[in-house]
């Protein structure tokens, strides 16, 4: 057999690819990115494309803009290469995002108008939509109502047709600012109160703290000074609760234009210079200044590129004229060449057997990341055919767990510690349904999925699963009482339903293993409808392990979008007694 090194090494650089596109945590996104821009071929467009955008991301989560819009600049220039509409629209937004937060509108409308030509090509509608959305803050911000108008009803179409609540409620919310913007209060009240309530219930504070600034904006107008101040306050308190810096700096500056109108003007000095303290901490003018030239040096440099071009052209004619008179070296340098091309080749070769054990440890390192993101039977199937067949799956059981209250308690948490705290539990978690042969499908912020019966198939999958979750709940529990984490202490639901599936792994460059039907969304629902501290069955589950299992009937239950369903609690395993 052939021993293929270049396509092992591709495939190490595509897995760390894959895991700089899929971080949350931007350092790590940012560790990663920088380690593929150093493995990758310069002449590995896609990969380096890939990777400069995904540092720019990383970078500006971090508030270093400037060096983020150096990477997106980079990255563009690889998507132009590689003619790519949806890469260089994906890009341009990018850029245009990054103009807006330091409110350099010029560049910010430019680069927008330009990425949104480019998704429309592509009709890519969840970036198309977003871009749409922003686009539209960007013309409020600069006192455009009927552009902002148009690009941000836009927007509402597409994420309509997407279904998307939360996009839906920010258009809402925006449209409402704009409705004020053109005087038409109980319009715009009506829109932003809709927007707001919505919202809560994805505790979204920082949107909500700025819809409560333009309704003060609203009674202020009218002359209610004293219910505007109601509102601002209201804006300040979550804004302070929840750490939006740039959120008290546009609060404190109203604050101080109340109280100024107000004649209060002990209280609109103090505001504003608390405005000055935080809007001072956000935006770095010299940074500023650099980001606004970063554009025209891109652009210069795109111009002195085909100076070079030209130049290389002529540079090359010259040499053709000259090519008669260099004859007499062809003989010396053919020479030359083929003594370098035969030591060029020796180099080579020590360097091969130098690093092929680099690349058999690459290769297992990489078949190990291959088998920790999808089942083995399915990463066999993967690296032998290069897809995976989609399977049903008559019987198999899926189980749920979330965190109680976990959102409201990570606000007041350190990013570090969260993260230490959620890999505590979910690596224990994992050890656990491994030990009952479960398979983990994914986990979406603080939920975990996992399933039996997928390819084991073992009589006693259901059972096995139960078992799990009952050790996961002890688990939950002794850590509450011995207080190993100290403050990462939660209560637990856990739902479990058992039905048929649909398994296979979608994407082809970011592969992800998972399970779609309607027995999936029936467990999710046991786990809604779960209490803390309890685990929650279907009847479906009930009927197979009710003779295995102490059970408590919970009734018919009103569940969302499925109507009323019959529930059980699992207590404890049945003492069998044999005759």
């Amino acid at each position: 057999m052939v021993y293929n090194s270049n396509a092992k090494y591709q495939d190490s650089l595509i897995l760390i690819d894959a895991i700089a596109n899929n971080s949350i945590n931007p350092n790590t996104k940012l560790k990663y990115s920088n380690l593929l821009i150093q493995k990758a071929p310069k002449d590995s467009l896609q990969l380096q494309y890939s990777a400069n955008l995904q540092k720019g991301n990383a970078l500006n989560d971090k508030g270093d803009f400037l060096e983020a819009l150096q990477c997106y600049f980079t990255s563009l220039k690889y998507a132009e290469i590689i003619k790519s509409d949806t890469s260089i629209g994906a890009v341009q937004i990018s850029i245009a995002d990054t103009y807006s937060k330091v409110k350099d509108s010029s560049n910010t409308y430019q680069y927008y108008l330009k990425g949104i030509d480019k998704l429309r090509i592509t009709k890519d509608s969840i970036k198309l939509g977003n871009a749409l959305y922003n686009l539209g803050d960007e013309y409020l911000k600069s006192n455009n109502p009927t552009k902002a108008l148009s690009n941000t009803k836009e927007a509402g179409h597409i994420f309509e047709k997407l279904n998307d609540v939360r996009a839906l409620a920010y258009v809402e919310g925006n449209i409402g600012k704009i409705y004020a913007e053109m005087n038409q209060d109980e319009l715009a009240l009506e829109k932003i109160n809709s927007a707001i309530n919505t919202l809560k219930k994805f505790q979204d504070y920082y949107a909500i703290s700025e819809f409560l600034i333009y309704i003060a904006d609203i009674y202020a107008k009218k002359g209610n000074i004293k219910k505007a101040l109601t509102y601002a306050n209201k804006s300040l308190n979550l804004a302070q609760k929840y750490h939006l810096d740039d959120q008290l700096s546009e609060t404190y500056l109203k604050l101080s234009k109340l109280y100024e109108a107000q004649g209060n003007f002990e209280a609109s000095y103090s505001n504003y210079k608390q405005h000055i303290a935080y809007r001072d901490s956000i935006i770095n003018l010299e940074t500023i200044q650099k980001m606004a030239n970063e554009r025209a040096t891109f652009e210069i440099s795109q111009r002195d590129a085909k100076m070079a071009i030209l130049e290389k052209e002529a540079e090359i004619s010259k040499l053709k004229a000259r090519r008669q008179r260099a004859a007499i070296y062809a003989t010396a340098a053919i020479i030359f060449l083929t003594s370098l091309l035969a030591w060029g080749l020796y180099r080579r070769y020590k360097f091969i057997n130098k690093t092929k054990i680099i690349i058999e440890n690459e290769k297992k390192r990489s078949d190990d990341l291959l088998r920790n993101i999808l089942p083995e039977q399915t990463a066999q199937e993967l690296k032998q055919h290069g897809k995976v067949k989609a399977q049903k799956i008559k019987d198999a059981t899926v189980l749920f767990t979330d965190f109680v209250g976990f959102t409201r308690y990570s606000e007041h948490l350190p990013p570090q510690q969260l993260v230490e705290s959620i890999d505590y539990y979910f690596s224990k978690f994992d050890e656990i349904i491994g030990r009952y042969q479960l398979e983990k499908i994914k986990t979406v912020g603080d939920a975990y999925m996992c399933a039996s019966g997928l390819h084991n198939h073992s009589p006693n999958h259901t059972q096995n699963t139960i078992l799990a979750a009952m050790d996961i709940m002890d688990f939950v529990n002794e850590t509450k009482t011995s207080n190993k984490q100290q403050t990462s202490n939660f209560d637990i639901r856990i739902g479990i339903n058992t039905g048929s599936v649909v398994a296979g792994v979608v994407g082809t460059k970011k592969f992800a293993y998972d399970i779609w039907g309607d027995t999936v969304n029936v467990a999710s629902r046991m786990e809604s409808c779960s209490l803390p501290g309890k685990i929650n069955i279907s009847h479906n589950t009930y009927k197979i392990v009710k003779n295995e299992f102490d059970c408590e009937y919970r009734g018919k239950v009103e569940v969302k979008n499925r109507g009323i369903m019959k529930m059980y609690f699992v207590h404890t395993k049945k003492q069998l007694h044999h005759t």
